[in-house]
């Protein structure tokens, strides 16, 4: 009997995560990579992390992932709540010289400036913050993902949950002792009813990461809706 797998690669069958479906990245968790297809981060493709409140650990967990990507690749992080601190990025042994740091003043900004920077294929990863986003407005971020080679993630308040969503990969964290509760609401294979355990590193500042860093790269204002921005031109 023929398995779906080898009648297209999108196909898997439902009590089985998909398998070599999509380019993935390794999350640096056991406990999470042997829950998730393929066992990474899948790459050109919209992934949500929802919280309860910023500042739960999110970037933390992501942390061993953004250290994979090459150097030269910028980190774009848009609209995050806070300015971000420069000397944790150091002690997570990440160049803070590699954040491109994008704020823009309206939401539509917001998301015209995520879908330039997945048109645009020159970063490594893209975080975005999207406290309030139409479904559209999300399906029309995952096709451009699809394009692209990059991390796309979109972390998105914990009342989300109650919407549906084009990610194939959609994830609640909680705080949880020395870690993070992470309950996998979404992804390619069979329901996951038990939150998981995902055990992460304290962001320790040492007196070398204290010193003085270089500022965010942050980007000029941002230009009208249909032009592009100098700083993400190929």
């Amino acid at each position: 009997m023929m398995t779906p797998e080898r009648i297209h690669p999108a196909l898997w069958r439902a009590t089985q995560l998909a398998k070599g479906a999509a380019r993935n990245l390794p999350t640096g968790h056991a406990s999470l990579s042997a829950e998730l297809p393929d066992g990474g981060w899948p790459l050109g493709s919209l992934i949500e992390l929802l919280t309860p409140h910023p500042g739960v650990g999110e970037i933390r967990l992501l942390r061993p992932a953004l250290a994979q990507l090459e150097t030269r690749r910028p980190i774009a992080l848009v609209q995050p709540p806070h300015e971000p601190h420069i000397a944790s990025w150091m002690s997570w042994r990440l160049d803070p010289r590699q954040l491109l740091w994008v704020a823009p003043q309206k939401p539509v900004d917001t998301l015209w400036a995520t879908e330039q920077i997945l048109k645009n294929g020159s970063c490594g990863a893209l975080i975005c913050w999207l406290p309030h986003v139409r479904p559209e407005s999300l399906r029309r971020l995952h096709l451009a993902a699809q394009a692209s080679d990059l991390l796309f993630i979109a972390i998105r308040p914990a009342n989300a949950a109650q919407n549906a969503t084009p990610a194939p990969l959609r994830l609640a964290l909680a705080p949880a002792p020395g870690g993070l509760s992470v309950h996998i609401l979404k992804r390619r294979g069979p329901v996951c009813d038990t939150p998981l355990y995902v055990g992460l590193e304290p962001g320790a500042l040492t007196p070398s990461s204290l010193r003085h860093a270089p500022l965010d790269r942050r980007l000029p204002a941002l230009p009208a809706a249909g032009r592009t921005t100098p700083a993400l031109a190929a």
